[in-house]
């Protein structure tokens, strides 16, 4: 079953960059909050995450704060 990603992150952010490419390549689907125009999605991902840096991943629920290839790629099981 596919797993909810959403991806926290701004268009300006070499890594959020290279997440996005990352799930793209293993073809999950996942959401894109831009926190530079979206205050909501920037809040909630302060809240959810402790931090505001960017990119903040939310994989069913697991935050994972950066591109951390190994986290990420153990809470999608691929």
């Amino acid at each position: 079953m596919a797993k909810s990603v959403i991806v926290y992150s701004t268009p300006t952010c070499p890594w959020c960059i290279r997440v996005k490419q990352f799930l793209k390549e293993n073809n999950i689907l996942f959401l894109d909050w831009d926190v530079s125009v979206d205050q909501a999605a920037a809040d909630e991902m302060i809240k959810k995450s402790g931090q505001m840096g960017v990119p903040v991943l939310d994989i069913d629920g697991q935050i994972i704060v950066g591109f951390d290839k190994e986290k990420i790629k153990a809470a999608l099981g691929v």
